[in-house]
């Protein structure tokens, strides 16, 4: 039986990740000098692997970080099942503990399993999963494209994983993400395991 291959990737740095500010699906920033640094990096480490596609969300700063392998050739799809999870009335706000206690209070009850709750106008982990399982749909019926490139966003991957691997919701936070932080996945037959956990060695030191 073959086995597909899933790279999947978190887009490079913007000045709103440096900043602290949170963008979620509505704030469609670029990436920064150090996020196409990191882009670059990961390219040259990765750019003789097989891809058969490329996927990204519809966010520029996720196609911009596989953009070298784009520019290759390799046949890109963009989703918007892959988007970010929408934060609502938050984004493109600078969040801290001490000014907006709300939004902690949230992340604290997705941990433990209220992950139907959602920011205000925002969306809760279960909507993030329910979009993202129309995309594992039409990944999977694709047998031809056997190792494939995803890049999307940190908390939406953290529900990808998820939902990829069977994961009750609420140990999303099990993953831990960095920008142009790589985990590679394998599908044989019905089920998904990681064979490479946010790989950073390509940024260096």
């Amino acid at each position: 039986m073959s086995t597909k291959k899933i790279y999947l990737l978190r887009h490079g740095q913007t000045d709103f990740n440096l900043q602290g500010i949170i963008q979620g699906s509505g704030v469609d920033s670029s990436l920064n000098a150090t996020g196409k640094w990191q882009a670059q990096r990961f390219y040259d480490a990765y750019q003789d692997v097989p891809f058969d596609k490329v996927y990204t969300s519809v966010l520029q700063r996720s196609i911009q970080s596989v953009q070298g392998f784009i520019d290759k050739g390799i046949p890109h799809e963009k989703y918007p099942e892959l988007n970010e999870i929408c934060w609502g009335s938050r984004e493109g706000t600078y969040v801290t503990p001490e000014t907006d206690v709300k939004y902690f209070e949230l992340l604290d009850k997705w941990k433990n399993g209220e992950c139907h709750l959602r920011m205000d106008e925002g969306e809760s982990p279960e909507d993030v999963a329910a979009r993202q399982r129309k995309f594992l749909e039409i990944l999977l019926s694709r047998p031809e494209e056997e190792t494939v490139l995803i890049c999307m966003h940190g908390r939406a991957m953290r529900v990808f994983l998820c939902v990829m691997l069977n994961y009750p919701l609420q140990c999303m936070d099990t993953f831990e993400h960095h920008n142009l932080g790589l985990y590679v996945l394998h599908h044989t037959g019905s089920m998904f395991s990681i064979h490479k956990h946010m790989d950073i060695a390509h940024l260096g030191d």
